[in-house]
């Protein structure tokens, strides 16, 4: 397996008290993937199980680890989990999208590839797709790249299959930049 198959998803923190709890920092939007005896990547290779968690007070326990000082070298260690176990482990609601689908998608408007989504960035409380502008509008003078919000009314339908996002306003935007 490859890094880049491995989407991060929590990164472990300090050891707490004398069992060895440690804290657990969330990087998904999607805690209830943490559930106790579970298994997570902390390399292309090894795995770790958490024998205890508590989202509450946001700590872990890790099977086998009973001390501080055995729970230390894990400190800063990142939990990864494959797209095809984070597409088993979240629920997504009618019209959500998992990050790693939206990637590579093509930006279609009026029947014209603006460009492709390279990035996501959330500012704030929402969603930004980051556009590689298309070769042939770059050369007619619209910027490299622009930020297009993920929400209605620039996203009209979103087809993961056929890795196409329509949108309403997006050329606007471009043109804006």
């Amino acid at each position: 397996m490859r890094q880049s198959d491995l989407l991060h998803i929590a990164t472990i923190g300090k050891t707490v008290g004398i069992k060895g709890d440690m804290k657990l920092h969330l990087n998904t939007d999607f805690p209830e993937q943490f559930k106790n005896n579970k298994s997570f990547f902390i390399n292309t290779q090894d795995r770790l199980t958490l024998k205890e968690v508590n989202l509450d007070r946001g700590l872990i326990k890790i099977d086998g680890i009973t001390t501080p000082e055995d729970a230390k070298k894990y400190t800063n260690k990142k939990l990864y989990a494959t797209m095809e176990e984070t597409r088993q482990n979240c629920t997504l609601a009618e019209g959500e999208y998992f990050w790693f689908d939206l990637m590579h998608c093509k930006i279609i408007e009026d029947d014209v590839e603006l460009g492709e989504v390279v990035e996501i960035d959330r500012i704030n409380a929402s969603n930004y797709l980051k556009i590689k502008t298309s070769d042939l509008l770059i050369k007619s003078g619209s910027p490299k790249t622009f930020l297009l919000p993920h929400n209605p009314p620039f996203v009209i339908k979103t087809n993961i299959d056929a890795k196409e996002i329509t949108t309403n306003g997006a050329m606007d935007i471009l043109e804006a930049s």
